[in-house]
């Protein structure tokens, strides 16, 4: 059988539905302790194989360099890697994630980018060593390579696999830009939350940046407060989404179209944008890349 020349993946969302952070290191990262868990929406990116060595990313987004897209880091990074001649790639971004949002867009994508430039130049790498790549571009893009919903420890790359219950959410985001370093450089930020067990964790938690972020951004902590008339509303990551979780998608899509009638009537600011999606302890992503494996293995194209 041929070897492949494009391909299309989900770059999935992730939500932290806790975040303690439990110490601060002397290189000034931050000891957390955090529940990853995996929603069915996200971004989705397409490859193909050029004839070249270059490597191409259309759209460009507003306000990120070439330097600085981690799609393009990660491609380059894994080209790099592997000491032979590997094609070039034509690499297409359909943006649905917001960017800043707590919801690990940009960690997402080079995840995807990995595993997707792993199967098309079919270089065997397993989990570990693409998270290890995975790693230096970001702390949060260790969990989307490995793809299971986990506890997460260290600055977020030490992983366990954990057992979530699976709501659907409702999440919003106020289009505000939360500056990640404006939050864990603040002077107010807890830094001390005592250590628990991961079964403590699963039975619920809170995320230790809110108190901060209510501050920097008080409308945040008006979404949070408003989400939180339905059900445990949370921030996630260092925001600015904030999400709730629903027992049925039924109550989801109520409260859905609730957001997007009170943003027509201007109750709510215009520049919120509201999406309801469901939890998923397998990443779309790994589920994309299993069903690849069987068709392969099976000769379905």
């Amino acid at each position: 059988m041929n070897s492949p020349t494009s391909l299309t993946l989900p770059a999935p969302a992730k939500l932290n539905r806790m975040l303690h952070i439990v110490g601060r290191r002397n290189d000034g990262y931050h000891e957390l302790q955090t529940l990853f868990q995996f929603l069915d929406d996200g971004d989705t990116l397409h490859f193909r194989l050029r004839e070249d060595e270059s490597i191409f990313l259309s759209p460009q987004l507003a306000g990120v360099s070439a330097e600085d897209n981690l799609i393009l880091r990660a491609a380059r990074l894994l080209q790099a890697s592997v000491d032979r001649p590997l094609p070039g790639v034509e690499i297409t971004l359909d943006k649905k994630l917001p960017m800043g949002g707590g919801l690990g867009g940009g960690s997402s994508n080079a995840a995807t980018t990995l595993l997707a430039l792993d199967h098309l130049w079919q270089l065997g790498l397993d989990t570990n060593q693409l998270a290890m790549l995975g790693l230096s571009l970001g702390a949060d893009v260790p969990v989307f390579v490995r793809g299971f919903a986990a506890w997460g420890e260290g600055v977020g790359e030490r992983l366990v696999p954990a057992a979530l219950d699976t709501p659907w959410f409702v999440v919003i985001h106020p289009g505000i830009s939360v500056s990640t370093a404006g939050v864990f450089g603040h002077p107010q930020l807890t830094r001390d939350t005592p250590l628990i067990s991961m079964s403590r964790a699963l039975q619920g938690g809170h995320n230790d940046c809110e108190a901060v972020v209510r501050r920097l951004e008080p409308e945040i902590g008006e979404v949070i407060d408003l989400l939180r008339q339905y059900g445990p509303a949370m921030l996630t990551g260092t925001g600015a989404c904030v999400f709730c979780p629903l027992e049925s998608e039924t109550s989801a899509l109520e409260l859905e179209r609730e957001i997007l009638y009170g943003i027509a009537r201007h109750a709510y600011p215009d520049r919120w944008s509201v999406f309801r999606a469901r939890g998923c302890n397998i990443s779309p992503l790994h589920q994309a890349l299993n069903r690849l494996q069987v068709s392969s293995d099976t000769g379905v194209s």
